[in-house]
């Protein structure tokens, strides 16, 4: 439990990321209103993405092009491309997935007239 608070004490980063997940969480399940939950979602997405961004940071590494034949290469001079290009994939599926929500939440504002869950539900009882 000691070695948690000291990392935690260390990156304070990830304490916050935890907050912003969870706030979205709430926000998601606790308001009817379905532009309020795609706030919520939006949350949850950007709180991900500064999790990959901050993870994948490295202190004095470089990119990993290699410009001459070496036999032995130190793979820790160098940053990992993969965080990097998952972070650009999921900012892409986040705007994707924004987009076609409130395509949707627009189409059930026409079809409903209202925004919250709960009148819908009642609707289609």
């Amino acid at each position: 439990m000691g070695e948690l608070l000291q990392t935690l004490i260390q990156r304070p980063n990830f304490i916050v990321f935890a907050i912003l997940f969870l706030w979205g969480i709430y926000i998601m399940t606790a308001h009817p209103n379905l532009v309020k939950k795609l706030i919520g979602l939006y949350i949850v997405q950007t709180s991900v993405i500064f999790f990959l961004v901050a993870f994948s940071a490295k202190e004095g590494a470089t990119v990993p092009i290699l410009l001459t034949d070496t036999a032995s290469v130190d793979a820790l001079n160098y940053a990992n491309p993969l965080p990097h290009a998952l972070t650009v994939t999921a900012i892409v599926v986040q705007i994707a997935t924004l987009g076609v929500s409130l395509a949707l939440v627009s189409a059930i504002y026409r079809k409903f007239g209202s925004l919250d869950e709960d009148e819908i539900l009642e609707q289609l009882k």
